[in-house]
């Protein structure tokens, strides 16, 4: 490998906005994650919607009148 050329490899502690920490290694100085493997739903079996920018509120405005009957209603 050539020298020189490479990041430096580091090993860091990773902030959620939970409040969790961890160490990891990365060339990165610091990472601050939304959401981590404690408060993941997936994980923690807990539905939580997690919106950014208003994109929920956004698609329940643009779909929230659509039903499945409409949909499969033929159209005249």
């Amino acid at each position: 490998m050539k020298d020189k050329i490479h990041p430096t490899y580091n090993y860091i502690k990773v902030r959620c906005a939970c409040g969790n920490t961890f160490e990891t290694g990365s060339s990165l100085r610091h990472i601050e994650a939304e959401i981590c493997g404690v408060c993941h739903p997936f994980y923690t079996g807990k539905q939580k919607f997690v919106d950014t920018a208003g994109r929920v509120e956004r698609f329940q405005k643009k779909y929230g009148g659509f039903n499945a009957k409409t949909a499969a209603a033929p159209k005249k």
